[in-house]
């Protein structure tokens, strides 16, 4: 089990390993897709989460950004590019977001 997940979500994976192996699966799945490379596919889904406001998935997506190897200057601009997209408040709020894991700021 992942202990970087949140607790509940912990408790989630061990009642239900299944839902949890075959959404690990979709995501395989559908990375595979011929279009953006690996690196493109780890900031663009960082922006859906900036986007859809999603706390929790700004600081996952951030997380792998890092582990894939993107600058944290890289992963600021996604949230800087919002500013204009979604607002001031949304794009403030993504870039604590990935302040919270990359304490840059």
């Amino acid at each position: 089990m992942n202990k970087n997940l949140p607790e509940f979500l912990q408790k989630f994976v061990a009642r239900y390993p299944d839902i949890w192996e075959q959404y690990g699966q979709l995501s395989q799945t559908v990375g595979s897709v011929e279009g953006l490379d690996q690196r493109s596919q780890r900031l663009v889904k960082l922006g859906i989460a900036i986007g859809a406001g999603r706390q929790g998935a700004v600081h996952s997506h951030t997380r792998k950004c890092k582990k894939a190897g993107l600058s944290n200057a890289e992963i600021f601009h996604v949230a800087l590019l919002a500013i204009t997209t979604i607002g001031w408040s949304g794009a403030i709020a993504g870039l604590a977001w990935i302040n919270d894991e990359l304490q840059d700021l």
